[in-house]
């Protein structure tokens, strides 16, 4: 592993194409405002979730403060959009952030003071955008960066976003239209992003065009960024495009604390399992964990409606699967539960180094999973998961799974203990549950 990283780090300092093209070496970590603040965050929260993460999470691996959408309308409200919003922008038709709510933003600074803030601490800085341009930007018909063109030029008008009114979509087939692309990219790079999640491409409408002409004029900022493409279901028929264009790609549409919602995770990560080369992370969305939805709106939050059971499978399914790791719920106010849940290093390194995870069994209610602990060992990790609403009792040999011995040591990785020598799995697993065992081959 020390090698890997050693040629990683040596491939990075290469070329700024590198640099666009290898920015998450394995699945990326961090937190994301809008499960807890929707539309409605400000700087003070997205500084003190930072600072939260950086005291808490970032020994263990979680880095990203990503700000989510709307950071550009001075006064939205919960979850929702409002048609005709005004929205902040600057002489070229690209969003700025709100200066009532990003003081730091004002006089043209953009995000730079909050990137600079959070990357003061060691962690890095994302924010979310909406596919295409500003409506508001083609209704003044205001220049495109570095070109004679103007918004109104690029502007597709019969391609616009189906659920968020704010944009046109951008018709990548017209003169100005990478231009624009790369005049926000190049914005983003001066503030010091690190990741961009972006909106309205993935699906409800899949939009190749413009996934490209962003992820082209983010390699040509020589800056390295996280490209995470949303929502879901994206096709599975378009891996390879995905793989060549993005570091990450939804899975699924909007996830949120639901069983019904959790349940049908299994079906989209055991059919994009093996997916995901050259560092590329399908993503089964974010984690809905800890306290939810604090906008004033919407009473000013509540905890999450999983189960203790189900936030432990919840987090495992993302590690065995491999998926990001993207918590939506408020730092500041974690709960000591959550907090355990979410820096059990034993099962982080799941989702961060194992290897050729697949789903290996499916049985009524019983779903398991296996990954290799390294690519040279006959080591192996074993996810076991029950999906019904009644305990079930689970007998299987290891040779259902694994071609080894007839027995082997067993850790639990929750529990972070050893459970001695065993024949198989022998474990009785109440409705929605899981268990997450380290396996190691006995000679």
């Amino acid at each position: 592993m020390k090698l890997h990283r050693a040629v990683l780090a040596i491939c990075v300092a290469c070329s700024a194409s590198a640099l666009a093209q290898v920015p998450s070496p394995t699945p990326p970590m961090g937190w994301n405002s809008w499960d807890s603040y929707g539309t409605t965050v400000t700087e003070a929260q997205v500084k003190a979730n930072a600072d939260a993460m950086a005291r808490d999470l970032k020994s263990h691996g979680w880095q990203y403060i990503v700000v989510d959408i709307q950071w550009y309308e001075p006064n939205a409200q919960g979850h929702d959009y409002a048609p005709g919003a005004k929205l902040a922008m600057d002489e070229y038709g690209r969003l700025l952030p709100a200066v009532n709510r990003f003081p730091s933003s004002a006089n043209g600074q953009g995000f730079k003071s909050l990137a600079d803030y959070v990357h003061s601490k060691g962690l890095k800085f994302g924010i979310h955008i909406m596919r295409g341009i500003p409506r508001q930007a083609v209704e003044q018909n205001l220049p495109i960066r570095g070109t004679p063109l103007h918004a109104a030029d690029v502007a597709d008008k019969d391609n616009h976003c189906r659920w968020n009114p704010d944009m046109w979509g951008v018709d990548t087939t017209k003169p100005g239209a990478q231009a624009y692309y790369d005049s926000i990219a190049e914005l983003y790079a001066s503030w010091g992003v690190d990741f961009i999640k972006a909106d309205d491409m993935g699906s409800h409408l899949y939009q190749p065009a413009e996934i490209r002409a962003l992820a082209l004029a983010i390699r040509k900022t020589g800056r390295a960024m996280v490209l995470s493409i949303s929502p879901g279901p994206a096709p599975i028929s378009e891996a390879e495009f995905f793989e060549k264009y993005a570091q990450m790609w939804r899975i699924s549409d909007d996830f949120w604390d639901d069983w019904r919602l959790l349940k049908k995770q299994f079906d989209y990560t055991r059919d994009w399992a093996g997916y995901g080369r050259n560092s590329t992370w399908p993503d089964a969305d974010m984690l809905p964990l800890g306290k939810l939805r604090v906008t004033a709106k919407e009473g000013g939050g509540s905890p999450t409606k999983f189960t203790a059971d189900e936030q432990q499978t919840l987090m495992t399914l993302w590690c065995i699967f491999r998926s990001p790791l993207i918590f939506g719920g408020d730092l500041p106010s974690l709960d000591p539960a959550t907090l355990k849940l979410i820096t059990n290093d034993e099962v982080l390194q799941v989702d961060q180094h194992s290897h050729g995870s697949h789903q290996a069994l499916e049985e009524g209610n019983v779903r398991a999973w296996v990954a290799s602990i390294s690519a040279t060992t006959r080591d192996y990790y074993i996810a076991v998961f029950n999906l019904g609403d009644e305990t079930t009792t689970v007998n299987l040999p290891w040779n259902k799974f694994f071609v080894m011995g007839r027995t082997a040591e067993v850790r639990d990785l929750w529990a972070k203990r050893s459970l001695g020598i065993k024949g198989g799995i022998e474990i009785e697993l109440a409705p929605h549950a899981s268990v997450l065992f380290g396996i190691t081959h006995l000679q």
